[in-house]
């Protein structure tokens, strides 16, 4: 479903990415601005109370990372450098927005959510960190119930139906969910790296 979705906005983004490599803006430029309106919508609006809006011009900004990924390959200018600066990003855009709805559930002194916000952050950046350290030993961990792009999904959806009406308690919900889900994925990549630790160790598998 996610390759479709992919494949679908790549067909409607195409002539824009296009269209930029022509007037010579470089796919980190772009990276760079969709990272900053991420960020800024995130951290102003959401605390604002404007919980609608910001997952709109959030959701608007974050397609610069399919644009600059498409901006690369068809430029050839595709890098390690580029990967890096893309990945590296992300985590300050994820940040961003978990740390937005802290601020936002705190202003409404609903400790409950901000709680389940921050645990969001915290464990939304090791799942991440566990699959590079991995990968840094020599081994594999891109297992787990709750990957990036699913994460976003979940959250910017329910924060922005919650800016239009819907209970605040079903963000509570959403987000308590996602905690748990991230912890669930963080188990499953340490188990993963472990037997292929005690494989190579010649221990049992």
């Amino acid at each position: 479903m996610l390759s479709r979705l992919r494949g679908g906005a790549a067909r409607v983004l195409g002539p824009l990415a296009d269209g930029l490599v022509r007037l010579g803006v470089s796919p980190d430029v772009v990276t760079v601005v969709g990272t900053a309106g991420v960020v800024v919508a995130a951290l102003v609006l959401y605390p604002m109370g404007l919980l609608f809006w910001g997952t709109v011009v959030i959701a608007l900004f974050a397609l610069t990372d399919l644009v600059d990924g498409l901006m690369a390959r068809r430029s050839g200018r595709t890098s390690t450098w580029g990967a890096f600066l893309d990945s590296t990003l992300d985590r300050f855009g994820d940040a961003a927005i978990f740390s937005g709805l802290v601020l936002w559930a705190i202003g409404n002194d609903d400790r409950t959510t901000a709680a389940l916000a921050l645990a969001c952050l915290a464990l939304g950046s090791i799942v991440p960190y566990a699959r590079a350290r991995a990968e840094g030993l020599g081994m594999t961990a891109s297992v787990g119930i709750a990957e990036r792009a699913d994460r976003l999904a979940v959250v910017l959806t329910v924060t922005g139906l919650v800016g239009l009406g819907l209970p605040t308690v079903v963000l509570t919900v959403a987000l308590g969910l996602l905690a748990v889900a991230s912890l669930v994925t963080v188990v499953q990549r340490m188990g993963t790296v472990r037997a292929q630790a005690t494989r190579a160790a010649g221990g049992l598998p």
